[in-house]
Order: structure tokens, then C-alpha cells, then sequence
């Protein structure tokens, strides 16, 4: 973090040096015209909203590194187990809330990724949510974003729940596979952040 802060400050120091060092004398200067001090303006208007960007994304980047610190890394995804129960709808805010969103396997070995960090994370705990559920229109379900879901890893006789139960659960027990809930229970959580 310190090595991030120490960069940044080089490219302002350098840009402003950049800066002072191209702009003319004061004698000169008086003979632009208030065009050309508008594009000087603007040019340094842009170089540094640019600097900022490139700040903004640091700080992203270094953000989803300690989660992938604390959590596990899986293909192009980050894993971070929740530390309490919550109901669906607080689980998937407070993974929004932390860059992220509820996780989605995508394919058996997202499911078997998730089978690993869950035992290891999230130790006792029989089942978890997913960012899978069928709220809109029933029988249809959708990830978090509102796509629809094309890989399904539903248990036997699942989903059983139909109006009552709206979201998905990832059961421990069953080897991975799924089962509908009412989105009212107070589950444990695991959030997933997509790396760049």
C-alpha cells in the first residue's frame, strides 16, 4: 500500500513538473490568447482525471487482492466467506457492499472449488446461499444480475419449494447440489468477486 501511495505521489510530482516546466514566461503568456490557455487547461484537466482513474483502479485492484487474501482464488473469481447468518436479500447487500456480489458456480468445478473452500471456511455449516433465485417468474431462475442461469446443480426432487421457496441453496451434504428456500431463512453466505 505504501509502494501504491509512493507511485501515485511520483506521477503527480512529475506531471506537475511537466507542467510548470512547458508553460512560458509571464511575458509570453500575456501574448496567448485565452484559446490556447483553454487547451493548457484542458490538457491538464484530462492528465489529471486520467492520474485519478489510474488511482481509483489501484485501489480496486488492491482491494480484491485481500480479499483473495483472506478468502481463496478460483479461476478468474475470488471466494470470501460470510462470517454470520443472513437472510438473502441482506447476504447479496452485503456482498454488493464489499465490491462483490452472492456466488454463482458456473460449471462442476466452480461447484467442486466451492465443495473445498466451504468445508475449510465455513466448517459445521451444512449449507450456504447462492446468487440463484427464481423471485420474477416461478420456475425461472436467475443469477443476481438477472441473467438466466444455464448451469443447473439441483438435488433430487429440487426445486420443491414453488412459491414459498424463491432462493437457492448449496448444500454440503448432498455433495454440492442445490436446493430452493424460502429467501426469509438466516443462512450463512459466500460472496465471489470477479478478477479483471
Amino acid at each position: 500500500m505504501v509502494k501504491n501511495r509512493l507511485v501515485i505521489c511520483i506521477l503527480v510530482a512529475s506531471l506537475l513538473l511537466d507542467q510548470i516546466s512547458s508553460y512560458p514566461s509571464r511575458a509570453k503568456a500575456r501574448k496567448h490568447s485565452k484559446r490556447r490557455v483553454k487547451e493548457k487547461d484542458g490538457d491538464l484537466k484530462s492528465q489529471v482525471e486520467k492520474l485519478w482513474r489510474e488511482v481509483n483502479a489501484l485501489k480496486e485492484m488492491q482491494a480484491l487482492q485481500t480479499v483473495c487474501l483472506r478468502g481463496t482464488k478460483v479461476h478468474k473469481k475470488c471466494y470470501l466467506a460470510s462470517e454470520g447468518l443472513k437472510h438473502y436479500h441482506e447476504a447479496n447487500e452485503d456482498c454488493i457492499s464489499k465490491g462483490g456480489t452472492l456466488v454463482v458456480p458456473r460449471n462442476s468445478d466452480e461447484i467442486n472449488a466451492l465443495r473445498d473452500y466451504s468445508k475449510r471456511s465455513l466448517p459445521g455449516v451444512n449449507d450456504f446461499w447462492l446468487g440463484i433465485n427464481d423471485m420474477v417468474t416461478e420456475g425461472k431462475f436467475l443469477d443476481v444480475h438477472g441473467f438466466a442461469v444455464s448451469f443447473l446443480n439441483w438435488d433430487r426432487a429440487q426445486p420443491s419449494g414453488g412459491k414459498r421457496e424463491n432462493c437457492v441453496l448449496f448444500s454440503q451434504s448432498a455433495q454440492g447440489k442445490w436446493s430452493d428456500e424460502a429467501c426469509r431463512s438466516s443462512k450463512r453466505y459466500i460472496c465471489e468477486f470477479i478478477i479483471p
